[in-house]
């Protein structure tokens, strides 16, 4: 089987968990028993040296900048070329396929939820995306039983929406680079334990809320522990100096494995979210973690819900006060995260295109 898979989203200054999912998923493709041809479809490389794509398999790449792709696709002046038997789109930017079957992973519809969370121009695109993808794509697979409804509300027929359940892994982190973990929270001026957060910094992460949370937390912790944001800058305005509250930026993946590792607890509160990578890579690294329901966590993390500022100050402090209680969650944490390999998002994908190749 020879497939197409869009992977735009590693050209964005961002790429955010789709990024993860596309550098998760297309390696463990190719270590599957009869793997499809895989090549990853992009604009051009715009940088000196070699393609970073080149790293993940064979590369098309348009000699269109990324913009004017992505809006060639929406207006469908550019699509799929010929010779693939399945187009995998990895977001709502979903092009034309021009008579190749298509499929679409929609990880979630979080921009109807919450509207306040993104800026007006973005919510136009994306309910426009939205729609295209219903048009163009014979499968719309999503990641839980909730973003199945909300897609079905937004007019999909039912027959082509598809749950593809645990369509991610966690298992990319790396080992942990202890040496430049301990450079970095010494640059940071963390001396001893701390709780994490990890998220891009944008509103539909609740960051605000977190930060409320974490300051009525402080006073109940054994120590005042700091808490540290790990997270390239999105959009919206930044957060606003607090005492205690640690702003790292993104940081490599060895320095975050070890950041993960040596946390107190991880937190990971957002409004909505399709399905919650930050928090099982966290189990992965075997912290207990404090969340908002999502599908990722299979009630292995302290449950909250992200609007209740007391919830999430409550959790904080009985997390990180309570032995007990951390060490049931760790138990649970790593028992869930085993469970995610993506080898086994692998298997399922290729299950779904074998079917619609063959259809």
């Amino acid at each position: 089987m020879k497939l197409l898979l869009v992977a735009e989203q590693l050209r964005r200054r961002v790429p955010g968990g789709i990024g993860t999912y596309i550098r998760g998923l297309t390696p463990a493709l190719a270590t599957l028993e009869g793997a499809p041809d895989v090549t990853v479809w992009a604009s051009a490389h715009r940088g000196g040296g070699d393609d970073p794509l080149a790293a993940l398999g064979p590369v098309r790449a348009s000699a269109l900048p990324g913009p004017l792709l992505t809006r060639a696709w929406d207006v469908g002046l550019a699509g799929a070329p010929d010779g693939y038997d399945v187009l995998h789109a990895t977001s709502l930017a979903v092009p034309p396929g021009r008579g190749t079957p298509t499929t679409v992973l929609v990880h979630d519809v979080a921009f109807r939820h919450v509207p306040e969370a993104y800026p007006r121009r973005g919510r136009r695109w994306h309910e426009r995306a939205l729609q295209r993808a219903i048009r163009r794509a014979v499968v719309l697979a999503v990641p839980s039983p909730e973003t199945a409804d909300d897609l079905l509300a937004a007019g999909a027929p039912g027959e082509r929406v598809r749950v593809l359940t645990d369509p991610y892994g966690c298992d990319h982190l790396p080992a942990p680079d202890t040496e430049a973990t301990i450079e970095l929270l010494r640059e940071l001026r963390v001396d001893g334990e701390y709780l994490l957060t990890v998220s891009t910094l944008e509103p539909r992460k609740n960051l605000r809320r977190l930060v409320a949370a974490y300051r009525a937390a402080r006073p109940r912790l054994p120590e005042p522990w700091p808490l540290v944001v790990v997270g390239p800058s999105g959009w919206g305005e930044e957060l606003a100096p607090e005492p205690g509250v640690v702003l790292a930026g993104q940081v490599p993946g060895p320095v975050l494995a070890g950041l993960y590792g040596r946390a107190r607890l991880v937190a990971y509160v957002p409004l909505i979210e399709g399905f919650g990578l930050p928090a099982v890579e966290a189990m992965y690294a075997c912290a207990p973690v404090v969340a908002s329901p999502m599908p990722s966590t299979g009630g292995a993390a302290f449950e909250v819900s992200p609007t209740d500022v007391d919830a999430i100050a409550d959790a904080l402090a009985q997390v990180a006060s309570q032995e007990g209680v951390r060490s049931q969650l760790v138990t649970a944490g790593v028992l869930r995260s085993s469970e995610l390999t993506w080898e086994a998002a692998a298997r399922r994908h290729v299950e779904l295109w074998a079917e619609v190749a063959g259809g």
